[in-house]
């Protein structure tokens, strides 16, 4: 398994950006080409980089066991948004990081070979990117995520809150806006067909359980069909690692048996 840290400079972001990438070995690949290869875009949180899942959690193991291609990109303290000060993290995750991965490493992915997942900000990055190319993927998931932007406005660190009106203006006026996953939600029950498959976990002594409560309640009224998971958990890596483990086995079968 070769595990590849790329420091690049993007269009969108204008900034030195590290990417971490695991290529499972080529036994574990099935002999086939790097092209061939289902493909995991693994997004981090508000305090992390790309190089999280990573340190934190068993994504190597998992990932040469499936023979399963992982990107981690980072993207700071972003959302996964394009920033008003011109670094276009969303353009970077959604546009100019496939087309690098595309040149540099002849990645092209069927929809049914792409799946999108993260924790915390980064499972709203992963949502977002998720309901706004529903053609690119086949699963999402979100763990512990910021499904619901009413907890930035309740938030009590005054330091954070004015960080989040940098990203996304005025709070008080986020509802109804493209960053709303409601309005993300609203605009995909008109066809509920074309979305991936979704899942949601948290914990119920999470911070933001109330947040994936909301998230929950709105995707069921709406009719779109999502997999929900809660446990007794807080918002650490405790819960995160197994989590991922459960998403990949939902979606690409039990770990396979190398003896088989």
């Amino acid at each position: 398994m070769a595990l590849i840290r790329i420091d690049h400079s993007p269009a969108t972001v204008k900034v030195n950006t590290p990417l971490v990438i695991i290529l499972p070995d080529p036994g574990a690949m099935g002999d086939r080409p790097v092209r061939q290869r289902k493909l995991l875009y693994l997004l981090h949180g508000l305090s992390d980089d790309g190089s999280a899942w990573q340190r934190y959690s068993s994504i190597e193991t998992y990932a040469n066991a499936y023979g399963l291609v992982v990107v981690m990109p980072s993207v700071g303290r972003s959302f996964y948004t394009d920033q008003p000060n011109g670094q276009k993290y969303f353009s970077y995750l959604t546009e100019e990081l496939p087309q690098y991965l595309a040149d540099v490493f002849d990645l092209h992915p069927k929809r049914e070979d792409t799946l999108i997942a993260g924790l915390s900000m980064g499972g709203y990055g992963a949502m977002k990117t998720a309901f706004h190319f529903p053609e690119r993927f086949c699963a999402a998931a979100s763990f512990s995520g910021v499904l619901s932007l009413e907890v930035l406005k309740m938030d009590p660190d005054l330091a954070r809150k004015q960080e989040f009106i940098l990203l996304f203006g005025d709070l008080s006026k986020l509802s109804g806006t493209p960053h709303d996953p409601l309005v993300w939600f609203q605009n995909a029950a008109k066809d509920p067909s074309r979305l991936p498959k979704l899942f949601i976990s948290c914990g119920r002594q999470d911070d933001l359980y109330i947040a994936n409560q909301i998230a929950l309640s709105q995707l069921q009224q709406l009719g779109i069909p999502v997999d929900y998971y809660e446990a007794d958990a807080r918002h650490d890596w405790f819960f995160w690692d197994p989590q991922i483990l459960r998403f990949l086995k939902a979606v690409l079968g039990e770990i396979p048996n190398p003896q088989e």
